[in-house]
């Protein structure tokens, strides 16, 4: 958990802080290039954004 703000996520990989929220919320979809510009924000893998929570 990096425990970042969506404005924060946003400004680290160089988006909107509404797009970020919309990705998050599901209401719009992610490309494959800003998927990596997020993973490098959070300093993980691309894949780890795909995996499913465990539950």
């Amino acid at each position: 958990d990096k425990q970042l703000t969506q404005e924060e996520l946003a400004d680290r990989a160089g988006l909107s802080a509404r797009y970020v929220g919309a990705i998050e919320r599901a209401s719009k979809s992610a490309s494959v290039t800003v998927l990596g510009r997020i993973a490098d924000a959070l300093g993980v893998e691309a894949a780890v954004l795909l995996k499913r929570p465990k539950q």
